[in-house]
């Protein structure tokens, strides 16, 4: 059996990005029959960048109720919160006495913010370690990450290797899942979707603001009439990433015959969005209405993932002489 295990930050409400690229294959892994997932909400890293109590605890009810309106079964999976298992910041501090400078200051996460570094603060620069914290306190085997954290997770591998080369075999040393379809999902803008560029598709709001999201995708001007190319369209873009293969031929025809425009391709995007996750939506708004379901559903992934972190982290503290 492998042990899959990966995190979502509570930086916000899921995106259409983040289903697509995160959530939705790491659903899939889960629901295989020799796997057994270990997912959670990273709401110490989100500290780094949110400091307000209120809109953390809104935010980790979204990603909660995301994960679990898409489909987790949190009675077979574990399903937690990382602040609730104490047991991963103290791993972390004994992997920062492992961790050479040189390899957090080469770090994409400090580096990408190193031209300002008053505005760097220590737990952003020793991310990598927490990260690495969370994936070997769980004797994880496969990570699926996209790109962007793949030089993260190859710390993680160099700390677990060199620990247990001077100590003898303590951690599972992981291997990553790339998930490259993660870095192709755009945003209304055309660029990656990213909370951070403000360009995102948010599924779970009502429909008039739904719609209202869709219609902003941005396009060229060309004319009603004029035939129109989608491998460039932001829209068929997205579209395709959904529909079926019959729906998005029939698209193609539409733009490539002319007398079509935009705002016609941008509604059948709308009521496709609204036709696929029509139960996911639902189950959603009815999550976000009773947070103590959801509360409840995390408290028992904490009971499990604690066990197990107690026990990795005892095995660890044993061999560092505590």
């Amino acid at each position: 059996m492998a042990r899959i295990l990966t995190g979502i930050q509570s930086s916000g409400k899921p995106h259409l990005g983040n289903l697509l690229g995160a959530i939705l294959p790491a659903i899939a892994l889960s629901k295989e029959q020799h796997n057994d997932s270990f997912f959670f909400i990273a709401d110490l890293h989100s500290l780094t960048t949110i400091k307000d109590p209120g809109l953390r605890k809104e935010n980790i009810n979204s990603v909660a109720a995301a994960w679990i309106a898409c489909g987790f079964d949190t009675k077979k999976n574990t399903f937690y919160r990382q602040s609730k298992v104490p047991e991963v910041c103290e791993l972390a501090w004994i992997l920062n006495c492992f961790t050479p400078f040189p390899m957090l200051a080469n770090a994409h996460s400090f580096k990408d913010k190193s031209d300002k570094l008053s505005n760097v603060n220590a737990g952003l620069f020793v991310y990598p370690v927490l990260m690495a914290a969370d994936i070997l306190l769980y004797d994880a085997d496969i990570v699926p990450v996209g790109k962007d954290q793949k030089q993260h997770l190859e710390m993680t591998r160099d700390l677990g290797i060199t620990f247990n080369k001077k100590f003898g075999d303590t951690f599972v040393i992981p291997d990553p899942q790339i998930n490259s379809q993660m870095e192709i999902i755009p945003g209304i803008d055309g660029k990656k979707m990213s909370k951070s560029y403000g360009n995102t598709i948010d599924i779970f709001q009502s429909d008039k603001k739904l719609r209202k999201n869709i219609m902003s995708i941005q396009t060229d001007s060309l004319a009603l009439e004029a035939p129109k190319n989608p491998s460039t369209c932001n829209v068929f873009k997205l579209y395709e990433l959904l529909g079926s293969q019959k729906e998005i031929q029939t698209l193609r025809k539409s733009y490539l015959g002319g007398n079509y425009g935009y705002g016609h391709a941008k509604q059948e995007l709308f009521e496709l969005i609204v036709k696929i996750f029509a139960k996911e939506r639902s189950t959603y708004n009815e999550l976000i209405s009773h947070p103590e379901s959801l509360e409840k559903m995390l408290n028992e992934g904490e009971k499990k993932a604690s066990k197990i972190a107690r026990y990795v982290l005892s095995r660890v503290k044993s061999k560092v002489g505590f």
